[in-house]
């Protein structure tokens, strides 16, 4: 029988944890270490990066995280397989050769391209999401590191598993179960107690990087080396598989896995074993991302403290308006909003004020540098009382927009470059399957009708959330059958609108996973053009969660924890 691969990641995002990798390294056994560097922004940032100097374009930490993991990795005899090569994964291939050549390590580099589209006008970067098809290839042919640009995040681990396994096209199965563990792992240490709803139960001041055992049948255990800190449990693993998916069928250039099917199992402290997942062809198509600079943006922050803050926000606006009016012209795009962060009767200056954030965009930047300093600035001694702001502000800046497109996976070469410098083409997926939603899956019977209080949802339920281009996806979670039995029912996509009135208005999708006791919700359009335009105060929509955690409702007695209080709140029969 073919033991277990173990696979490790080390960054789950470009600025992750610098010294991750050493930790990973030295921590305990592993076959192969991962590191998923790339995200939407990441792509942007690296695009901008390469117009200031072609050579680059490719994620420089890691490089420096290699100058002591290179040889860790060699002693140990540890594959790294990465996407940090972004935009320029043969460059950052051959940086790696550089180091590898400096150290005197007989280190074997490889590289996957073909993620590079044609940049349309008006854009600055564009790239296809490949598979793990070319990092399999690379691993084949004797690579101890493969940099890849811009592939799937999960094909960090489906291309290993399949290298040490031999799976191939068709085995769907096998590899929609690597997918689920590569998803799990790819944001690091969410998978171990990071950004969790339940944190409190845990020590999560330096949680540990997962490592996943995968089978030879695609089954996986998800644990973390031992003594690190952090925790893997049947909630971390349900956290990180709801994050930024949406409903049954997460597509990939490999394989389409099918989220409904996937079953947790808890195999003893730190250990979540993932067994069940079904796969089906994947799409004829790959999604694609292209990065665009959207215009120019700035932003002031009012400080309002004490009496009367509506009037004073009224006032400040009037006289921005005013001011905009008299110089002829407004930004195309002006946004206020009012926080209000301030207490009555309050101890501290800081606890007394409330903010009031204005933010304007524009296509050119003299309509969001002067134009708006010289507006607010101009106002120090002629408006509100207690007038000031939390910081001058400045020239502005650039923001970016992200676009996802759908290519003919035919259209993509996706290119393995081997150790040797042999080129071998992969051929897209044969049979391919239309993606389409599966049906709502039955409900399960609702509770007995019973006393309610009026309490948080986060008192039962846990969430996560996060972005996808413009959209917002928001998981949520229970512990309990019961608990499931009442959240199927009560939390539709109505009621989230009525918790979460910037809901209201959009189009909101409902997707219900009952292995997991757990609903998908895909709020279309709630972050405008996406994380680089800054469009709304969580750009990323990474605490939407914990405000839908934060809303009160009528929640069945017998789900919630004893009162803590002598003071009950009032319970409805």
């Amino acid at each position: 029988m073919t033991p277990p691969l173990r696979i490790g990641n080390a960054s789950g995002f470009y600025g992750d944890r610098f010294d991750a990798v050493r930790e990973m390294l030295t921590g305990g056994p592993l076959d192969v270490l991962t590191g998923d560097y790339l995200a939407e922004l990441t792509m942007l940032i690296l695009g901008r990066s390469r117009l200031k100097d072609p050579g680059r374009g490719y994620a420089t930490t890691f490089l420096r995280q290699l100058e002591e993991g290179l040889g860790l990795a060699h002693e140990r005899g540890v594959k790294i397989v990465t996407n940090a090569g972004g935009l320029n994964p043969a460059g950052l291939a051959d940086a790696v050769r550089e180091l590898a050549e400096k150290a005197g390590l007989p280190v074997r580099v490889a590289h996957v391209e073909g993620d590079s589209l044609p940049v349309p006008d008006g854009f600055l970067t564009a790239n296809a999401y490949l598979g793990g098809t070319g990092i399999a290839a690379c691993l084949r042919a004797g690579a101890d590191v493969v940099v890849t640009g811009r592939v799937t995040d999960a094909a960090l681990v489906t291309g290993p598993a399949a290298a040490h396994f031999g799976w191939g096209p068709e085995d769907h199965d096998a590899l929609a179960g690597a997918v689920v563990a590569g998803h799990v792992l790819e944001c690091g240490t969410q998978a171990t107690g990071g950004n969790y709803s339940f944190f409190r139960g845990h020590d999560i001041r330096r949680p540990g990087f997962p490592v996943a055992e995968i089978h030879a049948d695609g089954s996986s255990l998800i644990t973390k080396h031992d003594g690190t800190g952090g925790v893997v449990d049947l909630g971390t693993v349900t956290a990180q598989l709801l994050y930024e998916t949406g409903g049954a069928r997460y597509a990939g250039p490999d394989v389409t896995a099918r989220l409904d099917t996937v079953r947790l199992s808890s195999d003893g402290p730190d250990r979540v074993r993932i067994t069940g997942v079904r796969g089906e062809a994947p799409p004829p198509t790959l999604k694609a991302g292209l990065t665009r600079l959207g215009g120019w943006r700035n932003e002031v922050v009012f400080v309002l403290t004490g009496l009367d803050v509506e009037a004073k926000a009224r006032l400040v606006r009037d006289q921005i308006a005013d001011a905009f009016a008299r110089a002829g012209r407004q930004p195309e795009e002006v946004g206020w909003e009012l926080a209000r962060t301030d207490r009555a009767d309050a101890a501290t200056e800081e606890t007394a004020s409330a903010l009031l954030r204005l933010v304007v965009r524009d296509r050119e930047p003299e309509a969001v540098g002067r134009a708006l300093s010289g507006a607010a600035i101009e106002l120090a001694l002629g408006s509100y009382p207690g007038f000031h702001v939390t910081a001058p502000p400045g020239k502005g800046a650039p923001y970016g927009v992200f676009e996802a497109r759908s290519v003919p996976a035919g259209e993509v070469t996706h290119v393995a470059v081997l150790p040797d410098g042999r080129r071998e083409a992969q051929e897209p997926a044969r049979r391919t399957r239309p993606l389409e939603d599966v049906g709502e899956p039955p409900l399960p019977e609702p509770l007995p009708a019973g006393p309610t209080r009026r309490a948080p949802l986060g008192a039962v339920a846990g969430a996560r959330s996060g972005d996808k281009g413009g959209d917002a996806n928001i998981g949520v979670w229970v512990r309990s059958e019961a608990a499931w039995r009442w959240l199927a029912h009560e939390l539709t996509v109505e009621r989230l609108a009525e918790l979460l009135p910037e809901t209201a208005g959009l189009t909101v999708v409902r997707h219900v996973l009952p292995n997991l006791r757990a609903l998908n919700f895909t709020v279309h359009g709630l972050l405008g053009e996406g994380v680089a335009a800054q469009h709304r105060f969580d750009p990323q929509a990474k605490a939407v969660g914990e405000w839908l955690r934060s809303r009160r409702l009528g929640i069945p007695v017998a789900l919630l924890p004893p009162l803590e209080s002598a003071d009950a709140p009032e319970v409805h029969a």
